[in-house]
């Protein structure tokens, strides 16, 4: 079984928390990391390479659009973006697309979806896999 490692950038603690909780219930994602702010966050991503990075859009700072599209630069892990603005067919969804994010999730559906939402983490990092030529199509 391949392990999908997880960096989670939110700067909620509540929201970092019920990540955490979806995450640890399944034996093949680790989470690698927990981030509120994006310089936290690039130390992560420099110790732990994680295979795919959840990121909140409103962050204190930097905030995770400029940050995606400073992560567009060079190679890096797929970005699912999960924020309270990126709801279905939004215009921040769409930006975020636009500016290299795998997909969008509400965070609002965390807990209701969050079968959905481990899925598409899980996808994310098949894709980054196939792109690296490590995984069949």
């Amino acid at each position: 079984m391949r392990i999908v490692r997880v960096l989670v950038i939110d700067d909620s603690l509540i929201i970092r928390g019920i990540m955490e909780s979806i995450l640890e219930r399944h034996s093949d994602i680790h989470l690698v990391g927990l981030a509120s702010d994006v310089e936290e966050a690039k130390q992560h991503l420099k110790e732990r390479q994680p295979d795919v990075i959840t990121l909140d859009l409103a962050l204190p700072g930097i905030d995770g659009m400029e940050f995606l599209q400073e992560l567009a630069a060079g190679p890096h892990a797929p970005v699912l973006v999960v924020s309270s603005s990126t709801q279905d067919k939004s215009e921040k969804a769409q930006a975020a697309v636009k500016a290299g994010a795998f997909a969008c999730f509400d965070k609002a559906r965390l807990v209701q979806e969050a079968p959905r939402f481990v899925k598409v983490l899980r996808k994310a990092a098949d894709e980054r896999l196939k792109a690296l030529g490590l995984l069949e199509s």
